[in-house]
């Protein structure tokens, strides 16, 4: 029932996978997970956001200016579009000029060949579909205290897939990169060739401590299953990572501000006159008197008592 999952979920070990730029998201665990299982759902998950992120870069370019130029061929119109029929030497569709296409679009950045899909409904669903891509694998999701989930991302994945199989029933060439990001294993022609990690030699910290492969999370968290902690992932040999800062960055703009006000009203204070406070009322020698003789409260234009 959904009373159940709702207590499983509340007794499970969130994970704070934080990077080094901010970039976060949190998965859930048991105590009694052995940590190299762990270690290898983290890396697949991360892995699996890094290309989230190039799928969505160039589906959204696919969705706009069509697939990409041919590199060997150096893109000889923009409007070049393909056709059904193949080369004997290449096992992908044969880009040829074509003068006459309705739906040109040049791409500024003069990768892709400027011809997207006539048909809007094709763009919109691969454009949705990107979308709720990008929303599910977002920093933001840490916030929403949404934990994420291989299947689903996987699920996400595989519906950009089915969008682009339906704008482009005759596939893409090899060398697009919307086809690298969904078919390409190790992502080592995209921008995020960095960023992906081996299952099988990163490591995995918590305050400072590592996570030992053979062991199990309770041998470093307890056995507490409510437990919620900040871990990083870090490549072989790079060591444990630097101590998180003791203020975040919002409350750094905040103490700026503070600091900031404040030193504008010292400096207000500074160019006011030596003797402005004798015009002030409390310092009227003559106020006593008047207050007890009741003239504090009469009030007549041009009329000064003494």
């Amino acid at each position: 029932t959904n009373k159940q999952t709702n207590k499983q979920t509340n007794k499970m070990v969130v994970i704070h996978v934080k990077g080094s730029d901010g970039d976060g998201f949190l998965f859930e665990t048991t105590t009694d997970t052995k940590n190299e299982d762990l270690i290898q759902s983290l890396v697949n998950l991360q892995n699996l956001r890094s290309r989230a992120k190039v799928i969505v870069d160039s589906v959204r370019g696919l969705a706009q200016y069509g697939m990409m130029k041919d590199g060997t061929v150096g893109g000889r119109h923009a409007g070049a579009t393909v056709v059904s029929s193949t080369n004997d030497n290449q096992n992908h569709p044969v880009v040829e000029c074509q003068e006459n296409s309705k739906n040109i679009l040049v791409d500024p950045t003069g990768l892709r060949i400027g011809n997207p899909p006539e048909d809007g409904r094709l763009v919109q669903t691969l454009l949705q579909t990107a979308k709720d891509l990008e929303e599910y694998v977002d920093k933001n999701q840490v916030q929403k205290r949404i934990a994420l989930t291989i299947e689903t991302l996987q699920d996400k994945i595989s519906n950009v897939r089915g969008a682009v199989v339906m704008a482009y029933p005759m596939g893409l060439p090899e060398y697009d990169l919307v086809r690298i990001s969904l078919d390409d294993e190790s992502l080592e022609s995209t921008f995020v060739a960095n960023d992906i990690l081996d299952p099988n030699t990163t490591t995995l910290w918590c305050a400072g401590k590592e996570f030992q492969r053979g062991k199990a999370v309770s041998d470093r968290l307890g056995c507490n299953e409510k437990t919620k902690v900040i871990a990083k992932l870090q490549k072989q040999g790079s060591g444990p990572p630097g101590r998180e800062p003791i203020v975040n960055e919002q409350e750094r703009q905040a103490m700026m501000a503070h600091y900031f006000k404040r030193q504008e009203e010292l400096k207000r204070l500074a160019e006011v006159d030596d003797d402005d406070y004798l015009n002030s009322q409390w310092a009227d020698s003559k106020e006593m008197k008047r207050s007890l003789q009741g003239l504090d409260r009469i009030k007549a234009p041009g009329f000064r008592f003494s």
